[in-house]
Formats: C-alpha cells, sequence, structure tokens
C-alpha cells in the first residue's frame, strides 16, 4: 500500500485538519484501514463459524485464526502484527487485508526541497521514524514536480527539467523502484521479433521457474537459459555483437535471475 502523506508547508494549500502533522494523517488513514479489515474479519468469522457443523476441521482452525485477527484489530491495531504462522496466514489467504500488506509512505513535499535537502525537511524525519518503527518505507516525492513532468512530450526535455531540479529520475520511476524493493520483486526481459516483454518475478527465483512465468511448459521442459545483462546488450548495441564478445552466457537449473537480464529460454516439451 502507497500511504501519500503532506509533509510541507503552504498557506494556499489548505489541509482539511486545519494543519501539518502527517503522524495525525498516518494515524488517521490507518485506522480507517484497520476498520474495513475488522468489517471483513467479522463477517468471515460469522460464516466460518456457522460451517463448523459441516464436520471439516478446515472451519474450526480458520475461526481460531479469525479471531485472533479480531482481537488484534480491535484494539486498533493493524493484522501485520498479528503474528501469523506460515500455516495460518495460507488460511486467509483469499482475505486481501489492507493491513497486512506492505507499507510505502510517499513523502509529498515542496518543489523547494530537494534543491535546499529532504533532510532539513522535519516532517519526513518524523515520517521516516515512524516508518523504521513499523517496518516500513519512505519516498520523498514532489506531487507538483510530477505533474509538470506529465506535461512535458519531448523526453530530452524531462531530462533536463530533472536535471534542473537536480534530479536524476522522476518520482513515478522511484516510486517503481522503491515498491519492487520493498516486495522482493525484480524483472527479467524477453525479445523477439514482434515485442520485448518485461517478466515480474520473486528476487531469488531460479532459471526453470523464471521460465514458468511465462507458460507452465517452459518449466516442465526447461533445457538451459542464454542470458545477457541489460547493461551490456545496451553498451554492444545488439545481441549478436554481446555474443560474439562472451556476453552472452548459458545458464542452468541453479542459475538465479537478476534483475535486468535479457533471457532465451531453450525448452522441450
Amino acid at each position: 500500500i502507497v500511504h501519500v502523506v503532506r509533509c510541507f508547508e503552504d498557506t494556499n494549500i489548505v489541509h482539511v485538519e486545519g494543519s501539518i502533522d502527517p503522524l495525525r494523517d498516518i494515524e488517521t488513514i490507518t485506522l480507517e484501514l484497520i476498520f474495513a479489515d475488522l468489517e471483513s474479519v467479522e463477517k468471515r468469522l460469522e460464516r466460518s463459524t456457522k460451517l463448523i457443523k459441516t464436520g471439516n476441521k478446515m472451519y474450526v482452525e480458520l475461526v481460531e485464526v479469525l479471531k485472533k485477527l479480531k482481537a488484534v484489530l480491535d484494539e486498533g491495531k493493524p493484522a501485520s502484527v498479528a503474528g501469523l504462522s506460515e500455516e495460518e496466514e495460507k488460511l486467509i489467504s483469499d482475505m486481501p487485508l489492507l493491513t497486512q500488506k506492505k507499507v510505502l509512505y510517499a513523502a509529498n513535499v515542496s518543489d523547494t526541497d530537494f534543491a535546499d535537502g529532504i533532510e532539513q525537511n522535519k516532517y519526513v524525519n518524523m515520517v521516516k521514524e515512524y516508518a523504521e518503527s513499523h517496518g516500513a518505507e519512505v519516498l520523498p516525492i514532489c506531487a507538483s514536480i510530477e505533474c509538470e513532468i506529465a506535461e512535458l512530450d519531448d523526453p530530452e526535455e524531462k531530462l533536463m527539467f530533472l536535471q534542473d531540479m537536480g534530479l536524476e529520475e522522476s518520482g513515478l520511476d522511484r516510486l517503481v523502484k522503491k515498491g519492487y524493493s520493498l516486495l522482493g520483486l525484480i524483472s527479467y526481459l524477453t525479445a523477439g521479433p514482434k515485442e520485448v516483454r518485461a517478466w515480474t518475478i520473486e528476487n531469488g527465483t531460479k532459471a526453470p521457474q523464471a521460465a514458468g512465468k511465462i507458460h507452465t511448459d517452459f518449466e516442465k521442459g526447461f533445457i538451459r537459459a542464454e542470458v545477457v545483462a541489460y547493461d551490456d546488450l545496451i553498451a554492444c548495441g545488439s545481441y549478436n555483437a554481446a555474443k560474439e564478445k562472451g556476453l552472452v552466457r548459458s545458464e542452468g537449473k541453479e542459475y538465479v535471475f537478476c534483475d535486468g537480464d535479457i533471457v532465451l529460454f531453450r525448452f522441450n516439451v
């Protein structure tokens, strides 16, 4: 979940609460999410309690897990602190509880904060301290700058604009990367005559399982993966040039994919 939290002062933009306090805003949003989760848990608990009569032991176990979650939520705490075991997590895998998800706080700052130094913004520092104690991440971002970037169609103009602001990439790009990191995800690429496509996998995924992301037949009949790093391919200019320089590797079943790998799978069904 991405929480956008206001971390700047501006008398021309009135805050609904009349003052700037990111921690208050975080607690308000979190409480609303807790209420939503509590409603979901209570409904599921009521249904599951009735289904115990069917004699299925799974419902007995499920009811105990739901009671544990309800007790935590009733205390105004997120479901993530319930301390569920892996087996208990599986029992509620079809319940996408909002307060059980990982959180990224997008600290919305002014356009001058990047020039003055984000570390000087007391509100961002408040959010960082809160996030550290709650297992969350923080990303400073400026909504007004992102609006201006979105209006620029020319890539060179966007790059010049970012450089003028002292930034290397847009807030949206940083947000995506931060989100991937928080979730432990990476992407690898496949390229053909018709399209180039990115495939999202968990960090640490081995070659056969990565191939299965495309099609189960790729995983079942996996032989090898021909891999070249994205930076190497761009530097060489073409796949053939990278191959001539020995930068295209043949990897087997134990190869762990890296972010940005460009892959050609060899398989037999």
